[in-house]
């Protein structure tokens, strides 16, 4: 199932995550009486209103932040970054899972560098746009979450694997589209 963005990003905005929870929770209750045996949020933002969606639904919520700390956490990450909308880097609904659960430090971009780089979602990757020089500030970008001690960055937003891969940077990415459709490989095969 899938829900209207346009309508979603409009709440988002606006700060109404009651709003976007009522939308995707009707959408979660429409899978599970499919027959699913469980949920995926495919967006790290909406994470933010996982819990009222859990509410409203039996099966589990296959978290996308909790398939990319177990990754991290195999991997011998103890400090990672995040790049994300700024909803998932300033709040702590993405962060502070990854960090009280798994004991991972999650470093976050300075301000102006947040900004820069979910502008930069909404204006350009959620519409298709590819820009070089977007690109090179998101590696710059990556750089200083490294020398601020990163062992690796998360790529915190399904878009931002369109604008940067492993073959630009050498600080390894996590990308967490990937990492959270494995994931859901893994628990359909094993159910």
């Amino acid at each position: 199932v899938s829900v209207d963005f346009e309508e979603i990003e409009k709440l988002q905005h606006i700060e109404d995550w009651d709003g976007t929870a009522v939308i995707l929770a009707e959408a979660a209750m429409a899978i599970e009486k499919g027959g699913a045996d469980f949920l995926l949020i495919c967006t790290n933002t909406m994470h933010k209103v996982a819990p009222q969606i859990q509410q409203k639904i039996s099966i589990p919520i296959l978290h996308i932040a909790d398939a990319t700390a177990e990754r991290l956490r195999t991997d011998g990450i103890k400090k990672v970054g995040l790049l994300g909308t700024r909803f998932t880097m300033e709040q702590d609904f993405y962060k502070a899972r990854i960090s009280e659960r798994y004991g991972i430090d999650v470093l976050v971009p300075e301000e102006a560098d947040r900004a820069d780089i979910h502008d930069v979602i909404y204006k350009e990757l959620c519409l298709g746009t590819i820009d070089e020089n977007s690109r090179e500030r998101y590696l710059k970008i990556i750089d200083k979450l490294a020398q601020s001690g990163a062992q690796a960055v998360i790529l915190g937003c399904t878009e931002i694997a369109l604008l940067v891969q492993q073959k630009h940077t050498a600080i390894p990415l996590y990308d967490t589209t990937a990492i959270h459709a494995e994931q859901a490989v893994r628990e359909a095969l094993s159910s």
